[in-house]
C-alpha cells in the first residue's frame, strides 16, 4: 500500500506537481492491477498501483497515451506521471466521470477516424515493446504484415504457452496455421493504423458529457481489423458502432473470416495469463481457421 504523503512529496520532488493526497477511495473493475480515485487539494485523479515489476508496463501505456492523444480521434485518459513508490509502481491520471450513456456510432466513428491515420513509414509495429496485460508485446519494425502478426503476436504467444504447459497439439496446430496466413491475405492487403490494441468492451466508456473515451492501450500500427476483431471478442459495442466505423471507413468484406484469426492472439494470452480453459478455446479456434 503506498503512502499517500510519500507519493504527495515524490509528486512534487520528481514531477513538479504540487499535489497534496488528501484521501483515496479504491475503484473496482480492473483485472490485473489496483485503482484508486484520489481526492486531492487540485482536484480528483486516478491512480493505477501494482508491483514494481509493472513500472515499465505503466511508462509504456502513459507513452502510448500521449500518442493516441495526438492523433486528435479519440479521447483518452492525460497521463500525469508514472513511478514507483513504497515498493509499489502507479501510474497517474487524470479523473474522468464516467457514464453509459452515449453515442456508440459516434464511437465507431471516432476509432474509424484514429484507424485512418496510416503509418506514413508503412511500417507496422511501435517504437517501442509495451504489455498486453502483464505480457510483453514485442512490437520491432516490419513492412510485412504477415510476417509481423505470425511472428510478433501468434509464434510468440505459442512460446510462451508451450512454457505454461500447453499441449504440443496446439503448439504445432498453431505454427500450422501461421504457414497457412497468407490464405486470409489473398484479396486484402492491411495498412499500418494506430490501433488502441487492447479494446474489448472494457476499455472504453463515455464521459457524463456523452462523449466517448478510450483507456488501457496495448498500442501498436497494426491491420484495423485486429481492434475491431477484439471489440467483438467480450462485447460491449452495439449494432450502431459498428455502423459508424463503417460510415466512415467501410470494412473489407473478408474480415468476418479473419477477425477469429485476430482474436486468437488474445485467447492464447488469457491462457498466458490466467490458464483454465482458454486453451481449448484456442485450440477450437486454430482448427476452425484451419
Amino acid at each position: 500500500m503506498i503512502n499517500w504523503a510519500s507519493l504527495s512529496s515524490q509528486l512534487k520532488q520528481d514531477f513538479d506537481l504540487d499535489i497534496r493526497i488528501q484521501s483515496a477511495s479504491p475503484v473496482a473493475g480492473g483485472d490485473i492491477h489496483r485503482a484508486y480515485k484520489l481526492h486531492t487539494d487540485q482536484g480528483n485523479f486516478f491512480l493505477k498501483t501494482n508491483n514494481l515489476s509493472a513500472v515499465p508496463l505503466f511508462e509504456t501505456e502513459a507513452r502510448s497515451l500521449q500518442k493516441l492523444a495526438e492523433s486528435n480521434s479519440i479521447t483518452v485518459p492525460k497521463a500525469m506521471a508514472s513511478g514507483s513508490t513504497d515498493d509499489q509502481a502507479w501510474l497517474l491520471l487524470n479523473f474522468l466521470e464516467m457514464s453509459s450513456q452515449g453515442s456508440d456510432a459516434q464511437r465507431g466513428k471516432d476509432l474509424a477516424l484514429l484507424h485512418h491515420q496510416i503509418n506514413p513509414q508503412k511500417q507496422f509495429g511501435w517504437f517501442e515493446d509495451n504489455y498486453i496485460g502483464h505480457t510483453l508485446q514485442k512490437n520491432d519494425w516490419d513492412a510485412d504484415w504477415l510476417r509481423f502478426y505470425g511472428d510478433k503476436r501468434l509464434k510468440f504467444q505459442l512460446d510462451l504457452a508451450r512454457e505454461n504447459g500447453a499441449t504440443h497439439h496446439l503448439y504445432d496446430q498453431g505454427l500450422k496455421l501461421i504457414e497457412e496466413l497468407p490464405k486470409f491475405f489473398e484479396h486484402y492487403q492491411p495498412e499500418a493504423s494506430p490501433l488502441h490494441g487492447d479494446l474489448w468492451g472494457g476499455n472504453s466508456a463515455f464521459l457524463t458529457s456523452g462523449e466517448a473515451v478510450f483507456f488501457d492501450p496495448a498500442s501498436y500500427y497494426g491491420d484495423r481489423e485486429a481492434d475491431l476483431a477484439m471489440t467483438e471478442l467480450f462485447g460491449g459495442f452495439s449494432k450502431a458502432f459498428y455502423q459508424g466505423y463503417d460510415d466512415v471507413f467501410p470494412l473489407d468484406s473478408g474480415y468476418q473470416q479473419r477477425k477469429t484469426l485476430y482474436n486468437l492472439y488474445h485467447i492464447l494470452n488469457h491462457y498466458n495469463l490466467f490458464g483454465g480453459g482458454y486453451a481449448n478455446q484456442a485450440l477450437r479456434m486454430i482448427e476452425q481457421l484451419l
